[in-house]
């Protein structure tokens, strides 16, 4: 019976992959919409199996204490609703907003997944692979507009951008999985996609208008922490919007007042602390065990500190895992893929095509990607997180840099290429 109904439910959501506008608008064909989609569901269901058969067992601890929820849900849905906004802690629930223990805010992002999944087990018959069906077309939004955004940017790179979106390894893994970052990044991806394309209109429908407000909301209840990091390059967005030509110095001087709000916002609103907020969150980590941490260096509330540290966070969160963190095939594939993307970037560095404009857009994808990138580094000393956490901005660099490159060019320099031309 089961597997009757998720048959049905793949033929149903395949069908409305192709239906639906915001997936259609976008240049790609019914084939090729179906296959992404289903490329999405193939990698969901290995997630599962892997969890199972590797002891990464979150994504079934969500899945099992969704079951209890659904009990919740179908007994009384109204105290399954408010019970999100309850907390057993005896200080003020709502206040911590960046705290890591004893905080409603830390707690909320499982809470709302679990809710969310519980939602999914009344239509699923609670079978976890059926809601990787459920889970895959809401999270496929994400890709398609990152898609959208990019081939107007690049239109003569569908093929590049398709490719480069849809078969980026880490991206693809922890996004299809059962597990919160689908979702984070199709919010944060739908806001590109609304800003972009408003901006290009010169004007902001109220479909858009919800769609940015839904999506902030979404990456508030599952990674509140991104919201603080999403604004500065929002608000350059929108300063740059009429002077396009001054775009790189509009997001350096509104960096640059961030960076000084970081430091001294404490001064001002004293739950505002944002270095103590990072120190408290690495100092989490390090009370972790794991098998993929390393050595870092302890973070403290300075800016002193932060510059000091600020090239152990880059290298961290960007070339990470070397060769010599190797333990597993996990490592093995992670440290593969990070060592061809630093050899595309070589490519990109010296075979790029010209006057690609450093657009408002590209700027966004540029700044937020890294400054995420650092809060990721200042904080994780787990290889295995450091991967994970870094597939979600991964596509925002990757993807405009594979279009970047001249890829004609390279052909040209082939041997093969070469052996042909003189063979003429």
């Amino acid at each position: 019976m089961e597997i009757l109904l998720f048959a049905a439910y793949l033929f149903l959501f395949a069908w409305l992959v192709t239906r639906i506008k915001f997936f259609t608008q976008s240049g790609l064909t019914p084939a090729l919409l179906i296959t992404v989609f289903l490329l999405k569901v193939i990698v969901g269901i290995s997630y599962g199996w892997i969890g199972i058969y590797y002891n990464q067992l979150d994504t079934w601890a969500f899945h099992f204490e969704s079951l209890k929820e659904k009990g919740l849900l179908l007994s009384d849905p109204v105290d399954f609703v408010a019970s999100l906004f309850r907390s057993g802690y005896t200080e003020s629930q709502y206040g911590k907003f960046l705290s890591v223990e004893n905080s409603w805010w830390n707690d909320l992002d499982g809470n709302f997944f679990i809710k969310m999944l519980a939602v999914f087990n009344v239509f699923s018959s609670s079978n976890y692979y059926i809601n990787v069906v459920f889970y895959s077309f809401l999270t496929l939004a994400g890709p398609i507009a990152l898609y959208r955004v990019m081939t107007d940017l690049f239109p003569t790179k569908k093929l590049t951008i398709l490719l480069s979106t849809f078969l980026l390894p880490s991206f693809m893994y922890w996004t299809s999985g059962i597990h919160k970052d689908g979702l984070i990044f199709a919010g944060i991806a739908v806001i590109i996609y609304c800003f972009h394309f408003g901006i290009q209109q010169n004007s902001f429908s109220f479909k858009k208008l919800i769609s940015i407000g839904v999506s902030l909301l979404l990456v508030l209840l599952l990674r509140n922490f991104l919201v603080p990091i999403l604004i500065p390059a929002i608000i350059a967005w929108i300063l740059a919007w009429k002077q396009e030509q001054r775009s790189v110095l509009t997001f350096g001087a509104v960096y640059f007042v961030c960076m000084l709000l970081f430091f001294s916002a404490k001064y001002i609103y004293p739950s505002l602390d944002f270095p103590q907020s990072l120190v408290d969150r690495q100092q989490a980590f390090l009370s972790l065990k794991g098998n993929s941490a390393v050595e870092v260096s302890h973070l403290q509330a300075s800016a002193g500190s932060f510059f000091k540290n600020a090239p152990q966070a880059y290298l961290l969160s960007t070339i990470r895992p070397y060769p010599s963190d190797v333990k597993d095939i996990f490592s093995l594939g992670a440290a593969l893929e990070i060592d061809l993307l630093i050899l595309l970037f070589f490519v990109f560095l010296f075979i790029r095509e010209p006057r690609v404009r450093l657009s408002p857009t590209l700027l966004v994808c540029l700044f937020f990607s890294f400054s995420v990138l650092m809060s990721i580094g200042y904080t994780v000393h787990f290889i295995g997180a450091i991967v994970r956490y870094r597939s979600l901005v991964l596509p925002f660099l990757v993807v405009p840099m594979m279009a970047s490159i001249n890829w004609k060019r390279i052909q040209q320099l082939l041997p093969n290429n070469i052996t042909n031309e003189n063979n003429v």
